[in-house]
């Protein structure tokens, strides 16, 4: 019998698990594919719409208004549930006031308890705000008992019970890259034994308490079960370190809130069998500030009003808190160092993890749990999955590839965590068919260009992978020096070491294509343009890198063959529309057409390309498609989803693919003569 359908309704309540110890909220949700049922192979889905559940994981009260938004308002927009993990109080030096500090003003003198709850209160209003369009609307703030042995702090905000503040109230380092033991840097380092709290001055937790190490991950990890989410959103575990000076891209306090949140998703996907799948969005932070913007100026400003209302920018006492209702540092800059005007994600922001296998069958790739997942569809068939491949410590980011039989790959990176702390690595990892069509043998470890952590070599990119004719693959990756790299895979099947293909600066992933002569490009960006590596023939080496002179993007690129060349799809800055240009090859020289652009105002982040249709992010945040010479508008869906989309052109017309914030693949499959597709989830 069909169930009525109805727009996900979220309640979460706010329990103490007693014995356990641990933070508790239950919530009921319903997705778009489960409202409505009908039998027989001709049932047509639902629309997909925004579903699932968010938590966000970051080191202190702005991270997330900086770093995560506007994917963040947007989620609440949407009426998603949505809960915060603050690990440090943010506490500073103490003083709250816009540039400056205590020298500058001896008559304020540090309160580090008043100054961070001052940005609690920044933090709740900037939240109702963008809940409720209302700053003072009210919250409910309660203690709880968390599994590492502490107490948090939970705000609940009362108009929309489904947005939730956790505080777990630590110290923080005080500062983004000095040598400080007293940090979470030192915590996971071994350097102390445990952390010390710091609680605010209005917060209702009075005991103070420390963390070890495993106590802070269990922590988390308590909050992780009980909220249950379908996407994570945490900061960049691996943000790498800037060329010779060695100091850190982002904040020390970012780098290692992303490390205990990537062990606390593991273990909590280890011991919780019985919750749905999720998936994991990482997200950059400082480095922003060095790159052109991604966000178009409305998008910005919105994002920078939100930054405002936390900053306590207009100074009126709205809250009535003695501490004062915002962060009055935030309020002489509230775009930061140019961190509001993009958003940017750290790793999976590419198109490549959907392909065709064997004629008419399809693949794609996400990371589900800490595992591959894949789903698949027969020629003519329904699709199945997701199924997860063995192995954990999977990091966002697949990348499919097809060879010349008809069997897929699929590559990634995967993160060790290791004992003790130079044991954490990343390394990349591949899984093969055994036959057409059939199951994946096991991880295949391609090692990593890098030596041991030294907490910050384990920056690399996704890695990127081309076929030869006979069958041999070959891996690009950007490497912790922002050169690109690659390892060949020999006649005996093993690989080279990895060798290095030059270029400096590289922002992206590198990405691929053949042209229809069968040279082989790969491309990457930079700052200010894209380097691009050439075959003068088929099987040559690679020519590069070369200069193609094309104008700055925002850094996610795509690559698709067209005809005698690849075409090149990447953003405008300070815009969001997408931009094209064909590259064409003379002895492995780039000849670049002039740059055209798709139309219409659109998002952020990588798009999915096949044949004349693009799919991305539209100004809205949801799933959306344009083709390339029509209408300069987006075709909008009225769904949010996590990393990019992918795409595949097949005889019948296009399939497109993404994965939504419920970690489900939801797909659209278009006719090659409409523009106007219809986002459905791809498993009933």
């Amino acid at each position: 019998m069909p169930i009525t359908r109805r727009r996900f309704a979220a309640l979460l309540t706010v329990l103490t698990a007693g014995t356990t110890g641990v933070l508790a909220v239950a919530s009921a949700q319903q997705t778009s594919a489960e409202v409505t049922r009908t039998e027989g192979p001709a049932a047509v889905l639902p629309a997909s719409v925004t579903a699932g559940s968010v938590v966000q994981v970051v080191a202190h009260p702005d991270d997330d208004l900086f770093f995560m938004n506007p994917d963040l308002s947007r989620s609440l927009l949407a009426g998603t549930p949505v809960a915060t993990v603050y690990l440090t109080s943010g506490e500073a030096d103490g003083v709250n006031r816009a540039n400056g500090g205590a020298a500058k003003d001896p008559d304020q003198p540090s309160d580090r308890a008043h100054y961070a709850e001052a940005r609690q209160n920044g933090i709740r209003s900037a939240y109702a705000q963008m809940a409720t369009g209302d700053r003072t609307s009210a919250w409910r703030r309660t203690v709880v008992p968390t599994a590492g042995g502490g107490q948090a702090e939970l705000d609940v905000l009362i108009a929309k019970p489904h947005v939730n503040l956790v505080w777990l109230q630590l110290r923080e380092a005080r500062t983004p890259g000095g040598d400080n033991p007293d940090s979470l840097r030192g915590l996971w380092n071994g350097r102390i034994p445990a952390l010390a709290s710091q609680l605010t001055s209005g917060t209702p937790v009075k005991k103070e308490f420390t963390y070890s190490k495993d106590q802070l991950i269990q922590a988390i990890s308590g909050v992780l079960e009980r909220y249950r989410p379908t996407t994570i959103r945490m900061q960049d575990p691996t943000p790498g370190r800037y060329g010779e000076t060695g100091r850190y891209t982002d904040h020390q306090d970012h780098m290692y809130a992303a490390r205990f949140a990537q062990a606390a998703a593991a273990a909590y996907a280890e011991r919780v069998t019985s919750r749905p799948h999720f998936s994991v969005q990482n997200y950059l932070g400082y480095h922003n500030s060095t790159l052109p913007h991604s966000l178009d100026p409305q998008t910005a400003e919105t994002k920078t009003g939100f930054l405002k209302t936390y900053a306590w920018h207009d100074g009126e006492n709205y809250c009535g808190s003695p501490s004062g209702c915002g962060d009055r540092k935030v309020a002489g800059n509230p775009t930061g160092r140019n961190w509001a005007q993009s958003l940017r994600y750290s790793r999976g922001d590419h198109s490549s993890w959907m392909t065709e296998g064997t004629p008419g069958r399809l693949w794609a790739f996400a990371t589900l749990d800490g595992q591959t997942a894949y789903w698949t569809r027969a020629p003519g068939g329904a699709w199945t999955g997701p199924a997860l491949l063995p192995g954990t410590g999977i990091d966002p980011g697949a990348s499919a590839v097809r060879f010349p039989d008809g069997r897929v790959a699929v590559l990634a990176t995967r993160t060790t965590l290791g004992p003790v702390p130079l044991e954490y690595r990343r390394e990349v990892v591949y899984a093969v068919q055994s036959a057409p069509d059939g199951p994946f043998r096991p991880w295949q470890s391609l090692g990593t260009p890098e030596g041991p952590d030294e907490e910050g070599t384990s920056a690399i990119s996704s890695p990127s992978a081309a076929v030869d004719p006979d069958g041999r693959i070959t891996v690009y990756l950007r490497d912790s020096r922002r050169t690109l790299r690659a390892t060949v895979q020999q006649p005996d099947g093993g690989f080279s070491a990895w060798g290095r293909l030059g270029g400096e600066d590289l922002q992206s992933d590198p990405v691929t294509a053949v042209d229809s002569a069968g040279r082989r490009h790969v491309y990457a960006t930079t700052t200010n343009s894209v380097l691009a590596w050439i075959q003068p023939t088929p099987g040559a080496p690679l020519h590069g890198p070369v200069e193609t002179g094309l104008p700055a993007t925002t850094v996610p690129l795509t690559a698709a063959p067209d005809g005698a060349g690849v075409r090149l799809y990447f953003r405008r800055p300070d815009s969001g529309v997408v931009r094209t240009a064909l590259v064409t090859a003379t002895a492995g020289k780039p000849q670049v057409s002039s740059v055209a652009e798709a139309g219409g105002r659109a998002g952020y982040g990588a798009v999915g390309v096949a044949g004349r249709l693009v799919s991305g992010r539209a100004d809205t945040g949801t799933i959306g498609t344009t083709g390339l010479g029509g209408p300069p508008a987006w075709t909008e869906s009225a769904m949010l989803y996590a990393g990019a989309p992918g795409a595949v052109l097949e005889l019948s017309g296009t399939t497109m693919a993404v994965l939504g914030l419920d970690a489900q693949l939801h797909i659209t499959t278009t006719p090659r003569t409409t523009t106007t597709p219809t986002w459905h989830r791809a498993v009933r």
